[in-house]
C-alpha cells in the first residue's frame, strides 16, 4: 500500500473584518491574524477554546460574553481597541510560525483616530510582527503578553489573567 505524504496546505489569508475601536480608545490589543474559526465567525478570538475571552473578562471585572455584540461592548466599555498586525499573509491553519508574506494594517492610522497610547501584543508571533513592521511608524513600542491560545497550554488561566493586568495600568 502506498503511503501519501501529508502536506501542510498554505492559504493566503486576508483580514475580512475591522478593528474594533473608537475615538476613546486608550489601549490597544494587536495579534496576528485571525484563525480560520475567527475569520468563520467574523470576529476576534472565534475558536471556543481561546482564552481570550474568559481573560479580559477578568481583568475588566465583567461577566465573560457570549455574543460579538457583549464583546464589542465589553471592550468599548472599558476603552479597549482590538486588532491584528497584518491585514494578510500566506499561512498554514492558524500557525502562526508558518505565516509568509505579511503585509500590515495600517495601525499609525488607528492611533491617530483614537486615544490609543499604549499596545500589547497578543502573542510572541504578533509582537515579533509588530515591533519589526510597524514600530518605527507608530512609534510606540509594543509589550508582548502570552497568548491565550488553545495552543500555548502551558500558561494557566490565572497566569493568563495577571499577565493581562498589566493594561490597565
Amino acid at each position: 500500500m502506498k503511503k501519501l505524504a501529508s502536506k501542510a496546505i498554505r492559504t493566503r489569508v486576508t483580514h475580512e473584518f475591522p478593528a474594533l475601536y473608537d475615538r476613546e480608545s486608550r489601549v490597544l490589543l494587536l495579534g496576528s491574524i485571525p484563525s480560520p474559526k475567527s475569520r468563520e465567525m467574523a470576529f476576534y478570538y472565534g475558536h471556543p477554546q481561546n482564552r481570550f475571552w474568559k481573560v479580559m473578562a477578568t481583568v475588566l471585572g465583567e461577566s465573560v460574553p457570549e455574543t460579538i455584540a457583549q464583546k464589542k461592548a465589553m471592550l468599548k466599555k472599558h476603552h479597549v481597541a482590538l486588532w491584528d498586525v497584518l491585514d494578510s499573509c500566506t499561512i498554514v491553519g492558524a500557525s502562526d510560525t508558518s505565516i509568509e508574506d505579511p503585509v500590515v494594517n495600517n495601525i499609525k492610522e488607528l492611533v491617530k483616530k483614537s486615544k490609543v497610547t499604549r499596545i500589547f501584543c497578543t502573542g510572541a508571533t504578533a509582537h515579533k510582527l509588530y515591533q519589526k513592521l510597524c514600530a518605527q511608524d507608530v512609534r510606540i513600542d509594543a509589550v508582548k503578553l502570552p497568548s491565550t491560545s488553545p495552543a500555548n497550554c502551558a500558561v494557566s488561566l490565572e497566569k493568563l489573567v495577571e499577565a493581562y493586568k498589566v493594561i490597565l495600568e
